[in-house]
């Protein structure tokens, strides 16, 4: 029988199973433990960072960043079109409004060029996201940022050990938050990360995911501003440590796989895929490819045959202007993202875990490649 062959499986090849025994012999299981501020430490220090804030997902790290980067109603913070919705609801639950920016059609990050044109008196700041593990354009974001007098902050996501210009995603903006859903490089299960070399913004986020209990004080129960129960278990931590100390081996192993899909498939005619940003180092988080009137068949057409063949395959994000959520919430959805629509109408990505095997990565292009004409 021909393998499944599913769209990313968690690789757990490290000290996993040896720490959360130890967290569950020892009785340390919430979110006070080792195993939490150890995990913080090393995923800190792998990003080259001062300090790490574990929390209980990918979203509540962008939430509690821009907390603490003091986000409010009335505030505009510039997002990519093309993204998770998680970008663009983190930025709803500070009750501020996101602003959309079109995708660039070869990098699939936002559109640098189209960034200043969407700048308002409400705008406090851009949320840069790095898409697939590809990173953005952070040197002219961060001169938009600088001469508008705007902050700059990563979605880093999907991006862990991504490089630009010879520093890694998370150290290239004032904070950072970063997911550790199963389908990613390093991953807890379900957790997040913020990052920062900022003292400030680490004392407000470790403030605010943990119900602004005071930081270095008794606690009276009497709370003075509106917190958030964000904290990660020591369970999870245990997972993270132990992913953290293979992030590298795991890194090489994703980037292997996109080199090999990136050589079989890129002389095949209606058959695109994404370019590196220049002075980066993508971590091809998920390996995706858009398909246009050249190959012979449609995405979906596409999609059915490789089902077809035992392949799993994931749709790209809609556009957040075609959200019907953030139209409720009272965003600005009109305007055009001919680029974002193309993208999510024609793309979609393919097998893309860590555990793949050569074989595996060609039997997908042998699939693709024959089903051309």
């Amino acid at each position: 029988m021909t393998r499944f062959l599913p769209v990313c499986e968690p690789m757990l090849a490290g000290n996993e199973l040896k720490y959360i025994t130890d967290a569950v012999c020892t009785g340390w299981i919430s979110s006070a433990g080792s195993y939490v501020t150890a995990f913080e430490k090393a995923f800190a220090e792998y990003c080259g960072l001062k300090h790490g804030i574990a929390v209980c997902n990918g979203t509540v790290a962008l939430h509690l960043a821009l907390r603490a980067l003091g986000v409010r109603p009335g505030d505009e913070v510039i997002i990519p079109d093309f993204t998770m919705i998680a970008s663009a609801l983190a930025v709803c639950y500070c009750g501020a409004k996101p602003v959309f920016v079109d995708a660039d059609a070869t990098t699939w990050n936002m559109n640098v060029s189209a960034v200043e044109q969407k700048i308002t008196s409400a705008t406090k700041g851009i949320m840069a996201v790095h898409i697939f593990g590809n990173p953005c354009d952070m040197t002219a974001l961060q001169r938009i940022a600088d001469r508008h007098g705007l902050w700059l902050m990563e979605d880093a996501a999907e991006a862990h050990g991504a490089i630009y210009h010879g520093k890694k995603a998370g150290a290239l903006s004032r904070i950072a938050a970063f997911s550790f859903f199963a389908n990613k490089n390093i991953t807890t299960g379900e957790g997040g990360m913020v990052v920062t070399d900022d003292d400030e913004l680490a004392a407000a986020c470790r403030y605010f995911k943990n119900m602004c209990f005071p930081l270095d004080a008794p606690r009276t129960y009497l709370h003075a501003d509106i917190g958030y129960n964000y904290r990660m278990s020591n369970l999870h931590a245990a997972i993270g440590l132990a992913q953290t100390e293979k992030a590298d081996d795991y890194k090489a192993l994703r980037q292997a796989h996109g080199s090999q899909y990136r050589e079989r498939l890129c002389t095949i005619p209606g058959v695109l895929l994404q370019e590196d940003t220049a002075g980066s180092e993508s971590v091809n988080w998920m390996n995706g490819l858009v398909i246009t009137p050249d190959y012979g068949h449609s995405r979906d057409e596409l999609i059915a045959h490789l089902r077809d063949h035992g392949i799993d395959t994931r749709l790209f994000f809609n556009g957040m202007h075609r959200q019907p959520a953030l139209k409720e919430f009272g965003c600005d959805c009109g305007g055009d993202y001919p680029v974002s629509d193309w993208l999510a109408d024609n793309g979609f990505y393919l097998p893309s875990g860590s555990n793949l095997r050569a074989a595996d990565i060609d039997r997908v292009c042998d699939v693709i490649a024959a089903f051309a004409r």
